[in-house]
């Protein structure tokens, strides 16, 4: 995986939640616990996108329901 080097600026008190979150969790560096933060994050998104497309109606699926066609077909 390639990596790229960022810079962030953050209140103190983030920073301290960092540091914190690090020596408590064994993670190796500041970075790794910005990553696992951003994952969930991404995981969040992702699942509610998800979330969203399920909820979208597919018209043909509808029209062949309608067909006479049963469930034990497919």
């Amino acid at each position: 995986m390639q990596l790229h080097k960022i810079s962030i600026s953050l209140p103190p008190e983030m920073l301290t939640f960092i540091e914190h979150y690090r020596e408590t969790t064994g993670c190796q560096s500041r970075s790794q616990v910005i990553y696992e933060a951003l994952s969930l994050l991404h995981s969040r998104e992702l699942g509610q996108a998800y979330r969203e497309a399920s909820l979208e109606v597919d018209e043909a699926w509808e029209v062949t329901l309608g067909d006479g066609l049963s469930d034990e077909t497919w």
